[in-house]
């Protein structure tokens, strides 16, 4: 699968309120929309998609995000060490 299908079904991309506060917090984000600052990395010529059994990676700014494959859930974001 191309990185293609995930920008495709970009408006399917959500998170659970979990996930908002999982990902505001690994992320140090003080912001109220985490979906978009997530889509809007995706988004970035610069990001670094791929996939990898279940879920799609997408790295940009010394950042991960996780994505999985089938249901487009943000699973969680963090800084690469």
């Amino acid at each position: 699968m191309n990185e293609q299908n995930l920008l495709s079904n970009l408006n399917k991309i959500h998170t659970t309120k979990m996930g908002i506060d999982r990902i505001k917090k690994n992320l140090n984000l003080d912001i109220d929309d985490v979906v978009e600052y997530c889509k809007n990395k995706v988004l970035d010529k610069n990001c670094n998609i791929y996939k990898q059994g279940k879920n799609w990676y997408c790295e940009i700014d010394n950042i991960i995000i996780t994505i999985n494959s089938s249901s487009y859930t943000i699973i969680t974001a963090h800084k690469k060490l």
